[in-house]
């Protein structure tokens, strides 16, 4: 299995190249985690109050993908 866990929704297409197969499941898993990420308003509004609006939204992005990580990785132990 790739790093990224490879394609999310893995599916055989004629007419696409091998490199074109959407998003990887480590993007997927990241897009799903995003909500719950953000919706801790207490933690993000003090992102937003002490640093600027843009470092608060990379700081969600980055949690995101941290979360993504441990699930692929859960997935690979299981």
């Amino acid at each position: 299995m790739s790093k990224d866990g490879g394609p999310a929704f893995p599916a055989q297409h004629f007419d696409m190249a091998d490199h074109e197969h959407g998003m990887s499941l480590r993007d997927y898993f990241a897009a799903k985690a995003l909500p719950t990420v953000y919706s801790n308003t207490e933690e993000f509004t003090y992102w937003c109050e002490e640093y600027s609006v843009l470092e608060a939204c990379d700081f969600v992005a980055k949690r995101a993908y941290q979360l993504a990580d441990a699930m692929l990785a859960a997935r690979q132990a299981a």
